[in-house]
Order: C-alpha cells, then sequence, then structure tokens
C-alpha cells in the first residue's frame, strides 16, 4: 500500500466530460446526467484500496446528506481489472449493493481516460464541482488514514460543502489527498 498524493487539479478547472459504464445500472451515462443541480461530488475509487475503505462511512453519510441539497455523487473507477479483477465492474456493482447505492452512479472508467483528464493519481481522491461544473475543491475527506490514528470526520470536505452550500468561499488552502496509486494499465 503505497502512499500516493492527489495531484491537485487547478481550481476553477472545468470538469472534463465523459461518458462511462454505470455499474449499478449497466447503462452508459455522461456526465450531463448525473451531475447535481446545485453541486457535483466526484470520488476517484475503487473496492480494495484500504484508503477507500477506511473512510466508506464518512463518505456515505455525506453522499447521502448533500444529495438531499441538490450535490449529487459520483464515484469512479479507473484501475486496470486485469490485473486488480476485485475492481470490475461487477465487483463495483456488488459493493454498491452491499454499501446500500449511496452514490447518483459508481462508474467504470475502462480506458482511463476519464482518470487521466482529472489528473487523479490516488484513491480516494475528491472533486467538488459547482454547478456551472467548475472544481471549487479538491484534496482530501480528512487528515485520516488507515494507520495514524487521526479521528475520522470528514472535516475538510465537510467544511468545504458547508461553505459552498452556505454561499460562502471555500478556502484555497486545500491538502491533497492520499491514498493507493490508481492501477495504470502497463501500455
Amino acid at each position: 500500500m503505497a502512499a500516493t498524493p492527489s495531484t491537485m487539479m487547478p481550481l476553477g478547472t472545468i470538469a472534463p466530460d465523459f461518458t462511462l459504464l454505470d455499474t449499478i445500472s449497466g447503462k452508459n451515462i455522461h456526465l450531463q446526467q448525473l451531475k447535481g443541480k446545485k453541486a457535483t461530488l466526484i470520488v476517484f475509487m475503487c473496492n480494495h484500496c484500504p484508503y477507500v475503505i477506511h473512510i466508506k462511512d464518512q463518505l456515505i453519510d455525506i453522499a447521502r446528506k448533500y444529495a438531499t441539497k441538490g450535490i449529487q455523487t459520483i464515484a469512479i473507477s479507473a484501475n486496470d481489472i486485469e490485473n486488480y479483477p476485485q475492481d470490475a465492474p461487477e465487483k463495483m456493482a456488488e459493493m454498491m449493493a452491499a454499501w446500500g447505492k449511496p452514490f447518483a452512479a459508481y462508474l467504470y472508467d475502462e480506458s482511463q481516460d476519464v482518470a487521466r483528464a482529472y489528473q487523479a493519481a490516488c484513491t480516494p481522491d475528491i472533486y467538488l464541482f459547482d454547478a456551472d461544473l467548475a472544481c471549487v475543491y479538491r484534496g482530501r475527506l480528512d487528515g485520516a488514514t488507515p494507520k495514524n490514528n487521526v479521528p475520522l470526520t470528514g472535516q475538510d470536505l465537510r467544511a468545504a460543502l458547508a461553505c459552498y452550500c452556505a454561499g460562502k468561499p471555500i478556502s484555497d488552502e486545500q491538502i491533497p489527498s492520499i491514498g493507493c496509486n490508481i492501477k495504470w494499465k502497463n501500455t
């Protein structure tokens, strides 16, 4: 488990467009079909990552809480499933069923082009886009990792979401997420 930081997409970047397979519905879905009325939270994650598993409860709680406020959460996995079969689409669908389907979609980025377009580097890699799909936050959920004994609160992402919903500016002081590297295909 190599700790990899997110690369921190520049604030203001417009969310790269995509159409990807939703492993929950089995349909290809476009970003415009999924985006929230008020904002869109995109999380690059995967099934097996201990960093993702560690934040699972906070991530689910945040997704459910903010869905009621017009903020959709979209999860995307871009891992190489040939070498990491536990991250395959059918396993993704099983995990979402076990988690109670908390996200608008759990998408599979088979080509890994979407992950590259978002400059995603790790799981979890978290991005908040405003109603116009401009990046207003990218960074960590909070300071907790599987081995550091820091309490898991979601405070960094929760603070950004609370400011956004209140119409207040989100601090530019944003800390990169840390997680497992995205499992890139050998090309």
